[in-house]
């Protein structure tokens, strides 16, 4: 069988295995278990005890805050099994139990990890929460722990995700019924615990937690009576939005930031910025923006082979899913076609490697608009260290650009989970294990794939109109090391965020900046999960600009007098802040890092500080295709190291959102 015969066959595999698991047919229906002691009648205080967690945790051998966990029922008529697991943790004794009206200026949190189908129990033991699984499974506590500033509240969700349960036919149809169990949680979470219901309440999240977060919000602000308290919430690296806004608008300042990926070859970035402007990703960041950006669409590759155009008849949400289903699936099978295409022969990987006779002002034919996996695909085949140490994509994190350990450090907390101690202390189901992620098998996707139907750019900017008449403050965050969902895109300020702020060992965290109750921070040295690659940062970002109120960033105007407080730097109002030089290499940890020479780094730096977004010969070429996707406003000029590919819409008289027609 030829290589690109075996690409239809893996991609048909890929897809198949995708709907293999649609429910009803292969989804096991799944129910909480009643452990002894549990209370008769609806949930109440009474709850509180047999919740509270006293049995001994595996290989846990310090003392825990006091801590409650179990399933709790999301109200969805006719599925009495759809629950939510919680684990919640106190900040100090008798925080959680307070009775109703108790402590009411308090804060307490909620964590939600993404997917969709991540537990947020990954959150717990490997990010943000007390104990931590290492890689050996040993466990060990976290002093950076969030419960440590609030009572935390981590949730697996939506239902069947995690320690969750659901009947076969009861998984999510939506995020707008994903908002509802979640508001049916809550109304039963704060019979257990009453002060909850009053005291102010931050619900935070990353990655695929950007789309849950907003329907969240989205129902709560469509309740008269909601059932608690939002002050504020909070998305890291979140996928709000098209995958054609937080996957791939931000490629070239990725690459910006980690010259690394393409060898610090300017030709090889010449190539990319003139792909990103033909297909309409370079957009004009100014300070006001005046008006909203024209929605981005996805441009198909136009080789007919069919693996490559087998996911056109999806809408480009959907398409994003099911490639990020099957991707390792593609990437390898990519890679091999390409392998096959060069022959092997060092004259040709020169020729590739150099890019010359492809494209020529046109959209590359191999990829289309997917220029974040092409930026991957170069790495693997031509950028030390990953070029030399990996024989496939499974050597790239997406989440840590720095980061080639090849496997990666293990985040697997199932044996932590699914001992029958843990299980049994926390109250959890014995009808499934605990599973990190799953494919979540949204129920309402038209085309059977269980994809998410939703498409959350419909009604961001009555959100952000709600979340300025509640008085519902916002804070979006990125990590500078993400690639997946990289730092581009937060537009909407009446200026560039540069202001620096500082971390707990004197030293510059990255960058903030704060207007009319929307905060925007960057975290350098840190990627996707800011709490695991940084908890240091993580803990400094959620004790000053979430719960507490820094001020560092804001914009103040007195009698027409702008500051900024903290002040504002100009080497921070930049495109891309650099990431580190070296790029760490092992198996499973770290074993030594890989730089770059200092002439081939000096070199790059030289011509970046004069380069111009796009030569004057490829604008002249690209302006003569048709076919290249939505332009640009503007003069194209990527302006904006803002986060996560999200909106800010500031009711500054005009919402402003990035990537979505309103």
């Amino acid at each position: 069988m030829s290589r690109l015969a075996s690409v239809a066959v893996l991609l048909a595999l890929a897809v198949a295995d995708v709907h293999a698991a649609y429910p009803p047919r292969d989804v096991p229906s799944t129910f909480p278990h009643d452990y002894p002691g549990k209370p008769s009648g609806d949930l109440s205080p009474a709850w509180q005890s047999y919740f509270e967690v006293n049995g001994s945790l595996t290989n846990v051998t310090w003392d825990l805050p006091r801590n409650f966990a179990g399933n709790i029922p999301v109200n969805r008529a006719g599925h009495p099994n759809d629950t939510l697991f919680f684990w919640a943790f106190e900040k100090e004794n008798g925080s959680l139990t307070a009775g109703a009206n108790d402590r009411a200026s308090e804060p307490w949190g909620i964590w939600l990890n993404g997917g969709p189908g991540s537990s947020s129990l990954i959150g717990l033991t490997s990010e943000n929460g007390p104990i931590h699984i290492n890689a050996d499974f040993s466990a060990q506590q976290n002093n950076l722990s969030w419960d440590r500033l609030a009572d935390y509240v981590w949730v697996d969700q939506p239902v069947g995700v995690g320690f969750s349960t659901a009947d076969s036919a009861g998984f999510v149809h939506d995020e707008d019924e994903m908002g509802r169990d979640f508001m049916g949680f809550l109304s039963n979470l704060v019979k257990v615990f009453p002060s909850l219901k009053t005291r102010p309440l931050y619900v935070t999240g990353e990655s695929y937690a950007g789309t849950y977060i907003p329907y969240i919000m989205k129902t709560y602000f469509g309740l008269t009576d909601p059932p608690v308290n939002i002050a504020k919430f909070a998305i890291g690296d979140g996928t709000v939005g098209s995958f054609e806004v937080f996957e791939l608008l931000p490629t070239v300042t990725t690459i910006e930031t980690y010259p690394q990926l393409i060898g610090y070859d300017p030709a090889v970035f010449e190539f990319f910025r003139e792909q990103t402007h033909l297909c309409g990703y370079d957009l004009n960041l100014t300070y006001p923006q005046n008006g909203h950006f024209p929605t981005l669409t996805f441009v198909e590759p136009s080789n007919n082979e069919e693996p490559f155009r087998a996911l056109s008849r999806f809408n480009s949400r959907t398409r994003h899913e099911t490639r990020l289903r099957a991707r390792s699936v593609l990437r390898n099978a990519k890679r091999s076609a390409r392998i096959e295409q060069r022959d092997s022969v060092a004259a040709a990987a020169a020729k590739k490697r150099d890019l010359s006779g492809r494209a020529n002002g046109t959209i590359d034919p191999w990829y289309g608009c997917d220029i974040y996996d092409e930026m991957i695909d170069y790495a693997v085949n031509f950028s030390a260290p990953w070029n030399v140490a990996h024989d496939n994509f499974n050597g790239f994190d997406v989440y840590q650009v720095p980061d080639a350990l090849d496997p990666e450090a293990n985040m697997d907390a199932s044996f932590f989970l699914n001992d029958p101690k843990t299980r049994a202390a926390l109250h959890a189901p014995t009808s499934k294990n605990w599973t990190g992620s799953i494919f979540y098998p949204f129920l309402g996707d038209p085309v059977f794939q269980g994809n998410d139907p939703t498409r959350p750019m419909a009604f961001l900017t009555d959100l952000a109109t709600n979340a300025s008449a509640h008085n519902v403050s916002v804070v979006l965050y990125s990590g500078n090391d993400d690639s997946l969902v990289a730092h581009r895109g937060t537009e909407g300020f009446t200026r560039q965020p540069s202001t620096p702020w500082i971390d707990d060992n004197g030293d510059v965290g990255g960058i903030v900046h704060q207007e009319r109750n929307w905060t925007y921070v960057l975290i350098e040295g840190a990627g996707h999960l800011i709490p695991y690659t940084n908890p240091g940062r993580g803990f400094v970002l959620l004790r000053e600009f979430i719960l507490g109120n820094n001020q560092t960033g804001l914009v103040t105007n007195s009698s027409g007098t702008v500051n900024v407080v903290g002040g504002e730097s100009s080497a921070l109002a930049v495109d891309a802040i650099p990431g580190q030089l070296g790029i760490f290499v092992g198996s499973g940890t770290t074993q030594s890092t890989y730089t770059f020479p200092s002439a081939t780094i000096a070199a790059w730096n030289s011509y970046i500080a004069t380069a111009t977004v796009i030569s004057p010969a490829g604008l002249a070429a690209s302006s003569s295709s048709s076919a290249s996707g939505p332009k640009a406003t503007g003069n194209g000029v990527a302006r904006g190291v803002e986060a996560c590919g999200l909106l800010v819409a500031l009711s500054l008289g005009v919402s402003l959102v990035l990537g979505g027609a309103l």
